[in-house]
């Protein structure tokens, strides 16, 4: 199924687009702070979230991990639930840190095996 579409409804960015309304919240101008850019360039709250789960989504080495979800705190990456190895967090780790806007990745809800 992967990520993206598991966990936040949308198989692609494209579908994301067609889907995604304006925000009252969002700033003016191109002055979208990094972790609030979506996955076409606008304004989004969960933002950072849908581009990491997208980059899994696009990692060859990375299956669906169906316990795994995957929220922001700012900048923070937050995984919440179960991967099947500690070679599987360390590459969702790796991947999610190269996100760009991600000052963080928060592992502490995450249990292996």
């Amino acid at each position: 199924m992967g990520f993206l579409k598991r966990i936040f409804g949308f198989g692609s960015p494209d579908e994301a687009a067609l889907a995604s309304t304006p925000s009252p919240e969002a700033p003016a101008g191109n002055d979208i702070p990094p972790e609030r850019v979506g996955l076409n360039g606008e304004y989004d709250q969960s933002g950072l979230a849908k581009r990491v789960v997208w980059a899994f989504d696009q990692d060859n080495d990375l299956d669906d991990e169906e316990r795994l979800w995957v929220a922001q705190t700012g900048g923070k990456v937050v995984l919440k639930g179960e991967v099947a190895t500690q070679e599987v967090l360390d590459k969702m780790v790796s991947v999610a840190s190269g996100v760009d806007g991600c000052t963080d990745v928060d592992t502490d809800q995450v249990s292996v095996g």
